[in-house]
């Protein structure tokens, strides 16, 4: 039920005028049928009729969110307060919009008020228990209480980030408990991390006995929103690793040898947390080819070179003395890597990270919604509605389809399942992120040929793409994947199967 009819307010909902409670019901109607856009127009009717209706603004809010549209729901979500201090859905809605956002404290904190104010309210309840799971799924990421600043302190205990002055003092660290099994589909991928980077940080005795070098760092690479970060999580849980998040905003700045320091404090301090994995993420940001190739100038490209040289010199240092420290770059554009990154001993393996297959989008869908409460689900239909869908995707889909029937329970009072419509209505919704990012990958690893009239007379000209040879053979699988789902008549047959899965069958 909706916030000021749930907390049994009747006389506030005796005093609204016919036509707002018209629209209001109206737009709950639309709102069931997964109708969002024209239910926010008809809340919003609604609102004009009576601006103190509590929860016109609070469903208004439910559906903005679903919508991704974070600020216009927290706005509504804070009316609500504004009408009803002692509200405890608009404490809930919050609380959906800051784990949307991946603020898990923030989130928790919201569900915790809203249960303080009505312990026996099941939605808040049932929210918690899942964030305590999406935490654990994602720790890589911080609470909103670990965001830096250049010159304050951030927090006080001790897996905070601290940054002083634009220096890096302290960094937030984190233990992983995913494992492969919690890995869907990848199998090849799972083998060569295992070979490669599991056996080098819990058996590296074993390794030398055979005589096989120890690398230091693997580089994933591949389109985005397909599980690389999620892996090194995977990876810190088998091996029982700590991990430090290196993030280029933290480490660069614009003061000189700040960032050499910043830099060099994260291998420091990695060596107090061993074992331990230092991931750096979009490592093409921070690993640009010191030849201006990858784009920039002046200053800003001078702190980069600066903070490259300083990589390379850590990187030399863990070479020489590991020391239980292993470094995982991910980049969606491995051509754009300084080389001296990628030679062995540094960067020496480079694993393709693909986006899912068909049997890895269905597994994705069971394993996302293995805890809910389903009606009957199809899960190959789902799958074949998201070809070309990225893990990432999936993931939200999931999380949406399941806030439908909760919205509709805290509107009405009726449990129902997680229907197959759910899931068919976000998918419409969302769409797909990587048709776009095909497109534009191709651009520039791709040769193109032109033809120009030069004096009256037709020349047909080949336009390089970033790739040299031997780039093209290094990621050859990238190169093929890219190439196949950026072609027209591919492209053409996933919209087709998208359809047919959507609409028919």
């Amino acid at each position: 039920m909706a916030a000021s009819d749930d907390s049994g307010k009747k006389s506030k909902i005796d005093t609204l005028s016919p036509k707002a409670k018209e629209l209001y019901k109206r737009a709950g109607s639309l709102f069931e049928e997964n109708s969002f856009e024209e239910a926010i127009q008809m809340y919003s009717q609604a609102i004009g009729e009576d601006p103190k209706y509590a929860s016109a603004y609070f469903n208004r809010a439910l559906a903005y969110a679903i919508l991704n549209k974070y600020e216009e729901a927290t706005r509504d979500a804070e009316k609500v307060l504004d009408i009803e201090p002692n509200s405890y859905d608009a404490p809930y809605v919050m609380g959906i919009i800051a784990e949307y956002q991946n603020d898990f404290d923030g989130a928790k904190e919201w569900y915790e008020k809203s249960l303080a104010r009505n312990p026996k309210y099941e939605q808040a309840k049932s929210r918690l228990e899942q964030l305590q799971q999406k935490a654990a799924k994602h720790p890589e990421i911080p609470s909103s209480a670990t965001t830096t600043s250049t010159s304050t302190k951030i927090a006080e205990n001790s897996n905070s980030t601290v940054m002083e002055e634009g220096q890096l003092k302290k960094l937030r660290w984190h233990k992983s408990s995913l494992k492969f099994e919690d890995v869907v589909g990848m199998e090849k991928q799972k083998k060569l991390i295992y070979e490669n980077v599991i056996l080098a940080i819990k058996k590296p005795e074993l390794l030398k006995a055979y005589g096989k070098k120890l690398g230091l760092g693997v580089i994933f690479y591949g389109p985005p929103g397909n599980g690389k970060t999620y892996l090194v999580n995977a990876i810190a849980g088998e091996t029982g690793s700590n991990v430090i998040i290196a993030r280029i905003n933290e480490i660069v700045d614009m003061y000189a040898g700040n960032t050499e320091k910043n830099m060099h404090a994260i291998f420091e301090q990695a060596r107090k947390y061993t074992p331990c994995i230092i991931f750096f993420d979009e490592l093409d940001a921070l690993g640009v080819k010191r030849d201006g190739g990858g784009g920039g100038g002046g200053e800003s490209q001078s702190f980069m070179r600066m903070a490259v040289n300083q990589f390379l010199q850590e990187l030399d240092g863990v070479e020489k003395n590991p020391e239980g420290l292993f470094v995982i770059g991910a980049t969606n554009s491995p051509w754009d890597i300084d080389p001296a990154l990628k030679r062995s001993k540094r960067f020496g393996e480079t694993i393709y990270i693909p986006s899912p297959r068909y049997k890895e989008r269905k597994g994705s869908f069971m394993y996302n919604t293995r805890k809910m409460p389903l009606g009957r689900i199809d899960y190959g239909r789902l799958a074949r509605a998201t070809m070309g869908f990225s893990q990432a995707d999936i993931d939200e889909i999931c999380d949406k389809a399941a806030l439908i029937p909760a919205a509709e329970e805290d509107r009405t009072g009726r449990k129902r399942k997680v229907e197959m419509r759910d899931f068919m209505r976000m998918i419409k919704q969302h769409g797909n992120t990587l048709d776009e990012w095909y497109a534009m990958v191709r651009k520039d690893i791709v040769n193109k040929t032109e033809t120009q009239i030069v004096d009256g007379k037709k020349q047909t000209i080949v336009k390089e793409g970033k790739l040299s040879p031997e780039e093209k053979q290094k990621y050859k699988a990238m190169v093929k994947d890219v190439k196949k789902n950026s072609s027209a008549w591919y492209t053409m047959g996933k919209k087709i199967v998208r359809s047919f899965s959507l609409y028919v069958i």
